[in-house]
C-alpha cells in the first residue's frame, strides 16, 4: 500500500485526487492543512507528501508579494525538508507552466524559465529550494501543469464556459492551447507515485486545442446555437498585448514530447472531458 500525504486540505486538486482513488485499496490518502500546527505532525508514516498547499493567481496585486513568496516558496521548502527529514521516499511540488512566464508560445526542453512575476517568480524559487534536496533515499518529482479543468473547476475555464453558453458568436481566431483535464491530472499523479519517478514533468492533454475549439465544445453540451465570425479577428489582434485577452486568445503549447512518460495518464479525451466537466457543473 502507498501510504500518502498531500498537504492543502481545501485544495480542489487534493480533493479531486483522493475522490479519483477512492476504493482504491492500494492507496491510502491522508490530507493535511499547513496554515497552523503542521510542524508538530509525523510524516514519517508516508511513503509520500504531495504539496499542493499554495497561492494561485496569475495577475497577484504589490502588496502581497512578501504573502507569496512565504507561501508558495518558504512553505514549500519547509514541508519537503521535513518530509525528508522524516523519511519520506518522495515528495511531488506542484509548480505551474507560469515559471515559463508569457514570452513563449511553445515550451521545449530548451525553454529557460522566466516568470513575469513574483506568482510565478515565487514557484520558481521553491523548485530550485526543494530540488538541491534530492538524493539517492529522497526522490523529488516537480509538476508544471498548464490550465487544469474540471468538474466545479474555477479561474479561466470557468468564465469561458459562462460566456459560451450566452454569446450568440464568437471570433474565429486562430490559436492552440495546451490544457489538462483534471482527470487526467489524478492519472499522472498516480503514475509518478507507482512508478516513484523523479524529474520535471509536464503533462497535458493528448489534443492541443483553439479557444474557438474550446467554446464551440462547450456549446455543443448545451445545444447552444454559436456562430463562429471571422470579421471580429482585426479587433482582436489589436487586443493581443493586453494580459486578458492574451489568457484567452493568445497560444501556449507543451512541446508533446515532453508529455509523454513510463505511464499512460491521458485516459480522458478532449471531448469527453468537456461533456463531463459540463454535465457535472450544471447537475
Amino acid at each position: 500500500m502507498k501510504r500518502i500525504l498531500i498537504t492543502g486540505k481545501s485544495s480542489y486538486l487534493a480533493n479531486q485526487f483522493r475522490s479519483f482513488l477512492s476504493g482504491n485499496e492500494n492507496y491510502q490518502i491522508d490530507l493535511i492543512s499547513v496554515r497552523e500546527g503542521w510542524k508538530d505532525s509525523d510524516f514519517s508514516s508516508y511513503d509520500v507528501v504531495v504539496h499542493m498547499a499554495g497561492l494561485a493567481h496569475s495577475s497577484p496585486k504589490d502588496d502581497e508579494k512578501e504573502k507569496y513568496y512565504a507561501i508558495n516558496r518558504d512553505l514549500a521548502i519547509e514541508v519537503a525538508r521535513k518530509a525528508k527529514q522524516d523519511g519520506c521516499a518522495q515528495f511531488v511540488f506542484m509548480s505551474s507552466v507560469i515559471v515559463y512566464g508569457s514570452h513563449h508560445t511553445l515550451i521545449t526542453k530548451d525553454t529557460p524559465l522566466c516568470p513575469d512575476n513574483f506568482y510565478g517568480d515565487s514557484k520558481k524559487q521553491a523548485e530550485e529550494g526543494i530540488l538541491v534536496l534530492q538524493d539517492e533515499n529522497f526522490c523529488v518529482s516537480i509538476v508544471r501543469p498548464p490550465m487544469i479543468y474540471g468538474p466545479g473547476s474555477k479561474g479561466n475555464y470557468r468564465l469561458l464556459s459562462r460566456f459560451s453558453c450566452v454569446t450568440p458568436f464568437f471570433p474565429n481566431v486562430y490559436n492552440e492551447r495546451s490544457m489538462l483535464y483534471v482527470d487526467n491530472f489524478c492519472a499522472c499523479l498516480k503514475g509518478m507515485i507507482d512508478t516513484g519517478a523523479g524529474g520535471i514533468f509536464l503533462p497535458q492533454n493528448k489534443e492541443i486545442v483553439s479557444t474557438v475549439q474550446l467554446v464551440k465544445e462547450i456549446a455543443k453540451v448545451h445545444h447552444h446555437p454559436l456562430v463562429v465570425l471571422k470579421g471580429l479577428n482585426p479587433f482582436i489582434s489589436l487586443l493581443r498585448k493586453k494580459s486578458l485577452f492574451n489568457k484567452v486568445f493568445g497560444s501556449l503549447v507543451i512541446d508533446p514530447v515532453l508529455s509523454k512518460f513510463d505511464f499512460e495518464y491521458q485516459i480522458v479525451p478532449f471531448e469527453l472531458s468537456i461533456e463531463n466537466t459540463e454535465r457535472s457543473t450544471n447537475e
